[in-house]
């Protein structure tokens, strides 16, 4: 006989659906608190246009993205009596041999597909962008704005998410609902297309893979950073018709959409889908599965 209780509740406690549901509402209640009522007074006290897509307005933002996500952790680590770094990012391997392995792959992926555009005449470079302080200010802004939102990105759902429904459910349904949950993060982009959130999607089961080879984040934290990096400072891709003020390098996005991802940027070229194909090949052929 069916219950309330039993709805709620199993042998184990509160079933695996509800954790996921109530640490994806903390995250996203907190995440929605600070950008709408913190993020416009931060930007206005420092002078940052968050109207723009600039390091400022972004690190600002990852910030708050990431105290968010912090936050929601803690409060379900707590309700499970572990410790908050215990979803994937132990303190004691941070920044240690899975960040900077991440950190190389990172800007493997993104420089194979910046390269691919640039030989079949989708991306022209003009020179360098930077002048003056920005040799030393923008660099730096970016990368530490980039390892926030590689953080708070995998925390989201690649954290808690992931092992809480993998738990319950088995890890590869938990790898693609995170994954679609994570593409449908993308769907407000202006323009959004298919290919887009087809690549994130995929992208986002490749990086579960990774925690599931090498038991952390850590991996996919540092390709995570160095990613965005490369796509937002060093390419300066477009991300929804918004080109990123503060890049390295004079580039302009010429020909079809599909070579150069046209105003979505980077993720929606289809010379992503083999290098992502090539990325799962290097994890599977270099971590071998801990349930084998």
């Amino acid at each position: 006989m069916i219950t309330l209780k039993s709805i709620f509740m199993n042998k184990s406690g509160i079933r695996t659906g509800w954790r996921f549901a109530a640490f994806f509402l903390l995250a996203t209640f907190f995440y929605i608190g600070l950008e709408v009522y913190v993020r416009p007074w931060l930007c206005h006290l420092l002078q940052v246009d968050e109207h723009t897509l600039n390091s400022g307005v972004i690190l600002i933002s990852e910030v708050l993205g990431t105290i968010a996500i912090f936050a929601a952790t803690w409060i379900m680590a707590t309700c499970e009596r572990r410790r908050v770094d215990s979803y994937g990012l132990p303190i004691s391997d941070a920044f240690r041999g899975y960040f900077w392995e991440g950190v190389a792959l990172g800007i493997a992926v993104a420089g194979i597909v910046a390269g691919g555009m640039y030989a079949f005449g989708g991306l022209e470079i003009h020179g360098f962008a930077l002048q003056g302080n920005d040799w030393f200010v923008q660099p730096f802004l970016w990368i530490v704005a980039m390892i926030f939102l590689g953080v708070s990105e995998e925390m989201w759902l690649r954290g808690y998410g992931l092992q809480v429904l993998g738990r319950g459910i088995g890890f590869w349904p938990a790898a693609v609902i995170t994954s679609l949950i994570f593409g449908a993060m993308h769907l407000n982009k202006p323009e959004e297309n298919f290919i887009d959130i087809f690549n994130i999607v995929i992208l986002g089961i490749v990086l579960c893979i990774t925690v599931r080879r090498t038991g952390s984040l850590w991996l996919a934290v540092g390709f995570h950073t160095t990613f965005d990096f490369m796509q937002f400072f060093v390419i300066g891709t477009p991300n929804g018709g918004n080109k990123p003020i503060g890049t390295l390098l004079q580039s302009e996005f010429l020909g079809p959409a599909w070579l150069n991802g046209g105003s979505l940027g980077t993720e929606a070229s289809y010379i992503m889908l083999p290098v992502i194909f090539g990325f799962y090949v290097y994890i599977v052929l270099r971590y071998k599965s801990r349930n084998e």
